[in-house]
């Protein structure tokens, strides 16, 4: 009995060693924290933080954060915020302002070196080495709250890409700086060090940016039924680029941050994959990664003399002071509002991972005392808090002002509840254009994306039904767990046009999604029949689409449009949907077409998505355009009706002629919305047979 009750007073002794109970009490923390903290309107962030100042080993001393568990949690989280930053990051707002992100790092980086040398030197009385390796852990930050702007659907906003851009150039800078002191410490910088780090970031760079995303490409192809593979494959990634910066002499945030710009085209962010990404981050890593830093918090070192809280005190007020001025400069130049100001502040004014990094380094090498090192996990907690704080408010301020902000006629969808249909004639084969959908859905729409069987109306419709609701199961898991919503629709019809057209306007459908119909044989041409049936009779948004290959794979979109397209009532709706699909693959978009056309597409907010326009007339020969066309390109061929502005006789057989010259490739067809003129259904022209001509 004596040893019963002493094995279980053995499993309490403190630190707890039970990795099952520490497990179970880190999800404890991870699960109240938020509920608790959420009655008092303070972030979930600082809870967890202040949470691991508790229960760490200077506080209760429930947890030692050296144990192997949480020191292995607390590396996972610390690389997936990284690669989630690379991987939400909008590379065409990116690229668009590189410039920015470059006078951002600038700031972030020099002004507060510039502040904390003299600080640590003159005020604190440090030597050269110290006070410069000090002041340059001032000029970085971790990006402890960008979990706050992903989740008020800020992260596009300008401020934040900068920011994001900023915060890896001044990282980056600060882990070289300190590579340059270790070396210099022991005895002096030597080349051969230099062009070992130099020939390390060339080999790493080429492994990442070249070789992985071909070798993530080819992965998914290969393992398209098996999805939970996909998520399996990319922790693989990430944790592999970061051992690799590592062993490259970098340190391994940078390595995860590469990782995630790797796989940003490949991983669309409406997929199911991004959620499960996001899922089991937000959900569990970056929490108990929060909690460690916490739990590197000592609050005693308070108590330990005058000395250690003025240094305390001098280094936050340092650090802080130094982010807000390199923010304000920021704002000043490129003339942001306040609340993208504090957004910016908020985001690189949190002192984690890479100050640690730095510190504890320093401290070992004997370059720093054991002031600096108490005074800065003072610096952690209340950056942190003081981070928290205000990213919280300012977000929430940017998404209500993004939510009021005046709409162009091109965002109006979103108000408009957008409503997709997609029909379905063989449930084993729909993937893609079931993806499509997801990726083009309008988040703001309270509807789901319709999956419509049209069933025969025979004495087998029941169980046909019934068939047909539990091939499609497999997909509407898949649209669940990306968190759009999905409904399945059969209907009982003699003719699967004519359901299409009937469901279509009891739905009051925006979009409607065909797949491309046949060429040959006498189904095929039946086939055809009833597509042109269904764009004649449904006056709404036709897609009609051949996807001939994974959509992560294409590297451009080719979007031909006939003269005054811009004219139609439809045009709005497919550029915005252009728009979506562009920036949900990380790929621009080539304009072939009118000079007026491209004037108006230039003249609309299209969210930072890259257009490049040719200018294209020679519509007597309309497939001359193909030669602007390469071989990784999805088609995009804007149609019209006869009696309409933009129409012109040879549009009727243009998708069977695109089709035969570029059969290997990727092509819609796009019938904008248009008003049904008298005549328009009675006309006899086939639209996708061709006819002599």
């Amino acid at each position: 009995m004596n040893d019963f009750f002493s094995d279980i007073t053995h499993e309490f002794t403190l630190p707890f060693t039970n990795p099952v109970l520490i497990f179970a009490v880190l999800l404890a923390i991870v699960l109240l924290a938020p509920i608790l903290l959420k009655r008092f309107n303070v972030p979930s962030i600082i809870g967890l933080i202040v949470a691991g100042v508790i229960i760490g080993p200077f506080g209760l001393n429930l947890i030692d954060n050296n144990h192997p568990g949480v020191s292995m949690f607390s590396t996972i989280g610390l690389l997936y915020i990284m690669f989630i930053v690379g991987l939400e990051l909008d590379l065409n707002e990116f690229v668009a302002n590189k410039n920015k992100s470059l006078v951002f790092g600038f700031f972030t980086f020099i002004l507060p070196l510039s502040i904390g040398f003299p600080v640590c030197h003159y005020l604190l009385g440090y030597d050269i080495n110290a006070s410069f390796l000090t002041a340059s852990m001032f000029a970085t930050h971790t990006l402890v709250t960008y979990p706050i702007v992903s989740r008020m659907g800020v992260a596009k906003n300008q401020a934040v890409a900068i920011t994001v851009g900023g915060t890896i150039l001044t990282d980056t800078a600060v882990l070289i700086i300190l590579a340059l002191i270790l070396s210099s410490s022991d005895g002096g910088l030597n080349l051969i060090f230099l062009l070992k780090l130099l020939v390390s970031l060339i080999v790493f760079s080429a492994i990442v940016f070249l070789l992985i995303p071909r070798i993530t490409k080819w992965f998914f192809q290969k393992a398209e039924g098996e999805k939970y593979l996909h998520y399996i494959f990319v922790l693989f990634v990430v944790f592999f680029c970061g051992f690799l910066a590592e062993l490259g002499g970098i340190e391994p945030i940078i390595g995860a941050f590469a990782a995630g710009l790797a796989l940003n085209r490949l991983i669309p962010h409406s997929s199911a994959l991004m959620n499960r990404i996001e899922f089991f981050g937000n959900s569990l890593f970056i929490p108990i990664f929060l909690i460690s830093v916490g739990m590197l918090v000592n609050i005693s070192v308070v108590f330990n003399g005058l000395t250690t809280v003025l240094i305390a005190l001098a280094l936050t007020v340092t650090a802080v002071f130094g982010k807000w001025v390199a923010a304000f400069f920021t704002q000043v130049i490129f003339k942001y509002s306040v609340t993208q100001r504090n957004i910016i502040f908020g985001l690189s004014s949190s002192h984690a991972a890479a100050t640690i990094a730095v510190i504890i380094v320093g401290y070992n090498a004997g370059i720093l005392d054991e002031y600096i090192l108490n005074g800065t996990i003072i610096l952690i907690l209340l950056t942190c808090i003081v981070a928290s704080l205000v990213t919280q408010k300012s977000a929430k301020e940017l998404a209500i002002s993004q939510e009021n902000a005046p709409f162009a006629e091109s965002d109006l969808g979103a108000f408009a509840q957008e409503k997709i249909l997609v029909p379905i004639a063989n449930p084993s084969n729909i993937g893609h254009h079931v993806e499509l959908a997801l990726l083009m859905k309008d988040k703001k729409s309270v509807n789901a994306v319709s999956l419509l069987g049209v069933v025969p109306n025979n004495e087998e419709a029941e169980k046909n039904i019934v068939s047909f609701r539990k091939q499609l199961k497999e997909f509407v898991q898949n649209a669940v767990a990306a968190e759009i919503d999905v409904d399945i629709v059969t209907t009982i019809d003699h003719n699967a046009a004519s359901g299409i057209v009937r469901t279509a306007r009891e739905l009051m459908t925006d979009i409607v999604i065909l797949g491309w119909p046949g060429k040959t044989g006498v189904l095929e041409k039946l086939l055809g029949d009833k597509v042109d049936l269904i764009i004649k009779n449904v006056d709404k948004n036709m897609f009609i689409c051949h996807i001939e290959q994974e959509l992560i794979t294409h590297k451009r979109i080719v979007v031909i449009s006939p003269p005054l397209v811009e004219r139609e009532l439809g045009f709005d709706l497919w550029l915005q949907k252009v728009v979506k699909l562009s920036q949900e693959l990380s790929v621009p978009v080539l304009h072939l077409g009118h000079p007026d056309t491209q004037a108006v597409i230039s003249s609309k907010k299209n969210g930072g998505a890259p257009f490049i326009f040719k200018q294209f007339v020679d519509w007597h020969d309309p497939l001359s355009c193909g030669d602007n066309i390469r071989e990784d390109d999805m088609i995009i061929f804007v149609s019209a009706h006869q009696g309409y502005l933009s129409h012109m006789s040879i549009l009727d057989h243009l998708p069977t002629r695109l089709e035969e010259r570029f059969p290997h490739h990727s092509r819609i067809v796009i019938y904008p919305k248009q008003r049904v003129v008298e005549g328009l259904l009675e006309s006899d022209d086939s639209l996708f047979v061709p006819s002599n001509f």
